[in-house]
């Protein structure tokens, strides 16, 4: 649908999956199988970490953090999906549109804030064990936390305002499942050049300088295993960052694929799909990796069940 340019914008159209019709009831299916899985799945280790004392550490308190950013971030997109593929509705109001871009930025800001001050957690339980209770305390923790999110909300809110003000779109169709905002930048008439900056600037801070401070806390976790190469320390620390590890892989493999692997518009569908990958699948692996490879998690799991029977 072409718009004239000077005609009120109310609402977007959203193309959804690259799949046919035929398959829309399947794929529904399995993708509210995968959200429940997220919902569910978090929530039960937000209760275990409440529950169980022991877990009452640095690191289960980020974790927790995590595991409600995660079902807050697939909430933002995964039922308007549902929605349109059970109701053959691909359209979605322009409030809630800028409105999905707003939260959508706001936890995948914080998301990769949480993985940070976990990757810090983890440098000083293994580079300065003597000092561990001292250094991270429940006062550092908290005010990581918040700064988490003082920074995300500020992130997301200067992307919606500069949003907001773009008022001419030559066409409302976007080639996605949910309101990307580099999508809506490229269906805009306006000047976004200010927008484009903003993304970049902000997104270093938000994306690229956590994940290299990611980098650099493994870079000193990794020397100093070295210092002391026993089989027994290497296991310690395998066991105590693997979980972490994993994620990080995950959630920034998937970010590189979707905002740093040039693509052209013929390879639209697999933009859709490493999305998917982002906003479905990897906040449903977390309490899996996190659950599986835990002893302590496990541990609490079997205690409750034991107790419940």
């Amino acid at each position: 649908m072409r718009m004239d340019n000077d005609s009120a914008l109310s609402e977007f159209i959203l193309l959804g999956l690259p799949i046919g019709a035929e398959d829309q009831a399947l794929y529904s299916v399995l993708i509210l199988a995968m959200y429940l899985t997220t919902v569910l799945g978090n929530l039960l280790i937000i209760l275990l970490i409440r529950l169980d004392s022991h877990l009452h550490t640095p690191m289960y308190f980020f974790l927790s953090h995590l595991a409600f950013t995660d079902i807050s971030f697939s909430s933002v997109t995964a039922p308007k999906m549902l929605v349109n593929m059970l109701t053959h509705s691909k359209s979605i109001p322009y409030t809630g549109c800028v409105s999905q871009v707003y939260f959508f930025t706001v936890f995948a800001s914080i998301d990769s804030f949480l993985l940070t001050s976990m990757a810090y957690d983890r440098y000083v339980a293994i580079c300065h064990p003597l000092h561990y209770n001292i250094i991270m305390n429940l006062r550092l923790c908290v005010l990581l936390v918040v700064i988490s999110w003082a920074l995300s909300l500020t992130n997301a809110l200067a992307h919606t305002l500069l949003l907001a003000r773009l008022s001419h779109f030559g066409n409302n169709i976007i080639p996605h499942y949910f309101c990307d905002l580099s999508t809506l930048l490229k269906l805009s008439s306006s000047d976004t050049t200010i927008n484009e900056l903003v993304i970049f600037v902000l997104g270093n801070v938000v994306i690229t300088l956590p994940f290299i401070c990611i980098l650099v806390s493994y870079g000193y976790i990794g020397v100093t295993i070295l210092k002391t190469p026993s089989i027994k320390g290497i296991h310690k620390a395998l066991s105590t960052c693997g979980s972490h590890l994993c994620v990080v892989s995950l959630y920034y493999g998937a970010i590189i694929g979707l905002y740093f692997v040039p693509s052209s518009n013929n390879t639209n569908d697999k933009d859709v799909i490493v999305a998917v990958m982002y906003t479905v699948v990897i906040p449903m692996l977390n309490p899996f990796i996190y659950s599986l490879r835990n002893r302590d998690m496990k541990r609490t799991l079997r205690n409750i069940l034991s107790r419940t029977k």
